[in-house]
């Protein structure tokens, strides 16, 4: 996923100004793509030279409200159609497991022990989260659901591993 294909699917729902997107990508992308404001604010200045979204109304002290063309939905389609996902295959967290052998079991255990609390925090953030939406019947509040359950259910699942793991230290 690019930062480019998650502000043309949040426009795809509605039109919006830079401001509006990126208090919606704070409460929604945000936890599995994380972007900075001027990373935002740059991305939408690419896609309206590419054509992808076109400015349709501008406001006081130059807010700008962003549509998506029909260059830019078919560009989204393209990508969710025609373009294979990336496969994340780097983990920090997992690259570690494979040489906890060179640290005393104690320290072992302690980093999987901190692994499984910070697995515990983010499960719990994400459920801070659902409960703060107002969820709706809309696309995003829907696939949001399902996104935001496989951060808890990932979480859930590495906070279990991580304590199953820390028994087998010796």
């Amino acid at each position: 996923m690019s930062l480019r294909h998650a502000l043309l699917g949040l426009l795809s729902e509605r039109p919006a100004s830079g401001y509006d997107l990126l208090k919606r990508f704070e409460t929604s992308l945000a936890n599995v793509w994380p972007a900075t404001q001027s990373q935002m604010y740059t991305e939408l200045s690419k896609l309206s030279a590419d054509g992808l979204i076109t400015v349709s109304a501008e406001g006081p002290r130059g807010r700008k409200e962003y549509t998506l063309t029909d260059e830019g939905l078919t560009e989204l389609r393209h990508w969710l159609t025609e373009t294979r996902p990336q496969r994340n295959t780097r983990s920090d967290l997992l690259l570690r497991v494979f040489f906890l052998d060179v640290l005393p079991p104690e320290h072992a255990r302690g980093y999987l022990a901190w692994l499984a609390d910070m697995s515990q925090r983010e499960y719990e953030d994400l459920r801070r989260l659902e409960e703060s939406i107002d969820w709706g019947d809309d696309p995003l509040s829907v696939n949001g659901r399902i996104a935001l359950e496989y951060g808890l259910r990932l979480n859930a699942m590495r906070r279990e591993w991580a304590e199953w793991a820390a028994d087998r230290i010796g």
